[in-house]
């Protein structure tokens, strides 16, 4: 049985604040509508990860949309310096022998 409550919320919603949503306008005025917008990422996840033998982790799946949204943002090159970084630090710690007192 499908839970009718969800669309029931959202209507209720929608009435409960038409006085601030004008679809109408925004529309007239060539701005997009959120929800589109929201669809067809979802749309296009899902094409992404629904891919025929493969299994996504939740984390795998989140460091898949992480990396879009920055490739999508033209903020890979950004990206990419600090995790070659950041991976450099993690694999060559500094030398910690300055920390230590000669005692001879």
């Amino acid at each position: 049985m499908i839970n009718a409550r969800p669309p029931t919320k959202a209507c209720q919603c929608l009435n409960n604040n038409a006085d601030f949503v004008h679809y109408d306008r925004a529309l007239a005025a060539a701005r997009p509508i959120a929800s589109g917008v929201i669809e067809g990422a979802a749309r296009h996840l899902t094409d992404r990860l629904d891919i025929t033998g493969s299994r996504w982790s939740v984390p795998g799946a989140e460091a898949l949309l992480i990396l879009r949204a920055v490739i999508s943002n033209d903020d890979f090159p950004a990206y990419w310096n600090f995790h070659v970084q950041a991976e450099h630090r993690r694999l060559h710690p500094a030398a910690d022998q300055a920390n230590y007192k000669l005692t001879a």
